[in-house]
This record gives C-alpha cells, structure tokens and sequence, in this order.
C-alpha cells in the first residue's frame, strides 16, 4: 500500500503552476529555514520546488566533440586540442577530451616549471569562452579516407557538435582531507600542508543537490538540470556510485557515496560556470556548476530539502599514510557547519579549513535556478528510470 501524505502533488501541477508563473520556488538554504521554523507538512504545502547548487572540481568530466569533415575525408588517429591528447577511436571525426588529460607541451609548465599544468578542463573552458584553439590530428589513409593529416584553429561554434560528457559529478558526501606526515603532500584535494597544518574539503552543504534529496526519491535518468550554465540532463549514476553507504538519522551518507553521469550541450554553457583548474604538484581538472530542482511532491521530500549544514557529517581521511596505500580509516567525523567556520579542533589542536567548493557561486547557481523556473522558462522532468539507493 502506498504511503499517505497530507500534501501530494505530481510534477505536472508542478508545471502548471510554472507555466502560470505562480509556482513558490526557494533555494535550498531557504527551505531549510522554512522547515525548521514552520514543519515538513506546512512547507510542503507552502513550497513547489527547491533549488540546488554546487560549483566543485569534478575530476570525472569531458568533451565530446564532432570536428566535421572538409575535402579530403579524414578519419582520425590521434587527434590533439591545444596539445592536449584527445580519444578519437570512435567514428571518423569524433572525439573526446577530458578534464585531467594535461598537454604534452604544457605551456604553464614553462612558467611554472613542475607546479602547475595546463590540461583537457583549461581546453574546455577556452572553448566555451569562444577562444580558438589549435586543433591537430593524424590518421592512417584508407580508400574512403586518402587525408593522413590536419591541423588548423577551431573554434566551439566551428565544431559540428560539442557536448559535456561527464561520467561522475555531484559526489554525495566526500571526505575530508589532512596530512599526518611531517612532509607537505600533493593530492587531488589540493596541498595538505605537514602535521595536520590545514584540511581541505569539497561540498556545497545544504545547497549541495544529493544532500536534499539522499535517496534519489525524485532524481534520475531524464532529469533536467542546469550544467554549466545551460540546461543539461541526467543520464543515470555515475562511476563509482554507491547506493548503500552507512547514514545519518536524516539520510545523510557518511562516507562518499551517490554519483551522476550528466550532460548538456557544450555550446549553450556559460565559462562563468566551466573553470578550467589546476593543482599546484598535482595536475589539472575543471570545476564545474551544477543545480537540480527538487520537486516537492510531499512532505518527506519537504523533510530531505530541509537539510542544514549541521545536519551534515564528513569523514576526515588522513591523505598522508591512508589514502594512497589504499585505505580510508575514518580519524573522526566533522559537521559542514564546522568546516564551514574556517577553523576546527582536532586530536587538540586548531586547524584551519580550507573549501574547495565556492559556496558563494553554489548560491548563485541555486538563485538562477530559482529564477528560470519562476519566470517559466524552466520545466521539470518525470525521471524515466530510478537510480539505486538504499
């Protein structure tokens, strides 16, 4: 038998009342308020959708991207985006480009020598800033394909077709972390200074998408979100999903968990919103803008999107003798709402954090949001197939 709510609504009253520009949409640190000052059941009734957002480096993104064709016909070999090495065995011109693929000739690397590199997420973000970039390719010659060889400047508009592929975005919860070595240590999570001398964290918080909607109740293949700036879609889980991790009272995972495979049409993006970043004796990557609406259907939706900062507990991993040997051994539990303070205490000594989320352009990216949906320029969408979770 299926559960009874006092509030229930589907997504397409949810629509009406967005076509009509009368729909109440509150960004999720709005909602959190709401929920604690007046209840699920009242902010459920009150409230049609609330808005996520995260701006994060996300390691697991790329480009797929069509080159087109000219006189004579190439299939292509190895192909190259401002010499950054690009995966062409798919059809004839089509390619893709991640965000950590640094270039072979890496022009940071002239400037700052072993420290920084340029890579496949700069490349990203060049292009949807409408620079050129130089495109080089090579290829074996068949009958159907007699050209071997093609290098020219290429611009977004100039590629035939140019998507944002990113296999793994929007980590549910990730860890914390810090450096138990007397030695300073390079990592994905940027510098961790010796002997516990900062910890380093990535999640938007409350505002966090999966925060507000932990077992992925109203997310799934088909849901429309906004990538990068434009509108993008979600295909399913991404890479290294895991859809029964140990949780919180309010469903919070404790421990990395929910992952997304999204994309959305390069071409419509915005570089506000597509950073390409690098790590300082580490490498590149891109950092990347995400914000799901989350229908409020009921009020055990209402509940999940009333998720608070303190509400949220992150595990801390020391990234000097465990994680690159292979373990997590969790050291100690911290709420966001801690971290978010700049400075916590651990085993008696105050440390300072550092973010790699922007929280501000988070907000900001939920408050756009907000407003495409209340100006009735942005639908929701049915899920067309659930994603797992426990």
């Amino acid at each position: 038998m299926s559960k009874k709510y006092a509030v229930n609504k589907t997504i397409n009253q949810i629509n009406e009342r967005i076509r009509a520009k009368k729909a109440v949409v509150l960004n999720a640190r709005e909602m959190s308020n709401l929920v604690r000052s007046r209840g699920k059941v009242k902010a459920a009734s009150e409230v049609d959708v609330v808005t996520t957002g995260t701006f994060s480096p996300m390691c697991s993104s790329a480009a797929l991207f069509n080159i087109g064709q000219q006189p004579p016909m190439i299939k292509t070999h190895k192909l190259w985006l401002n010499g950054v090495p690009c995966y062409s065995g798919l059809a004839a011109v089509d390619a893709l480009i991640g965000a950590t693929e640094p270039a072979e000739d890496d022009p940071l690397n002239k400037v700052y020598p072993g420290k920084f590199k340029y890579g496949g997420g700069h490349v990203i973000e060049d292009l949807v800033r409408g620079r050129s970039v130089r495109l080089k390719a090579t290829a074996y010659q068949t009958d159907c394909y007699p050209r071997t060889s093609l290098e020219k400047d290429i611009t977004l508009a100039e590629l035939r077709n140019a998507w944002l592929f990113n296999p793994r975005n929007a980590y549910q919860n990730y860890n914390c972390a810090i450096n138990l070595t007397n030695k300073i240590k390079y990592t994905y999570m940027g510098p961790l200074r010796a002997n516990m001398g900062n910890i380093n964290f990535a999640t938007a918080g409350e505002l966090s998408p999966l925060f507000n909607d932990p077992y992925f109740m109203t997310i799934g293949l088909g849901t429309k979100i906004f990538l990068g700036g434009g509108v993008g879609y979600v295909l399913g889980s991404g890479t290294q999903h895991n859809p029964s991790p140990p949780r919180n009272e309010r469903g919070i995972p404790k421990m990395p968990a929910g992952t997304l495979m999204v994309k959305g049409d390069l071409k419509q993006m915005n570089p506000r919103f597509l950073r390409g970043i690098s790590y300082a004796g580490y490498g590149c990557s891109i950092s990347v803008g995400l914000g799901i609406p989350i229908p409020v259907l009921n009020e055990d939706i209402a509940w999940y999107t009333g998720v608070s900062d303190a509400d949220i507990d992150m595990p801390v991993i020391d990234y000097g003798h465990d994680y690159g040997a292979g373990k997590s051994n969790i050291l100690k539990y911290l709420k966001f709402s801690e971290l978010k303070s700049g400075e916590v205490e651990l085993f008696d000594k105050k440390i300072p954090t550092v973010p790699l989320t922007s929280y501000s352009m988070s907000l900001e990216i939920a408050d756009m949001l907000k407003e495409w949906i209340e100006q009735g320029e942005f639908l929701l969408t049915e899920h067309q197939e659930k994603i797992e979770s426990n």
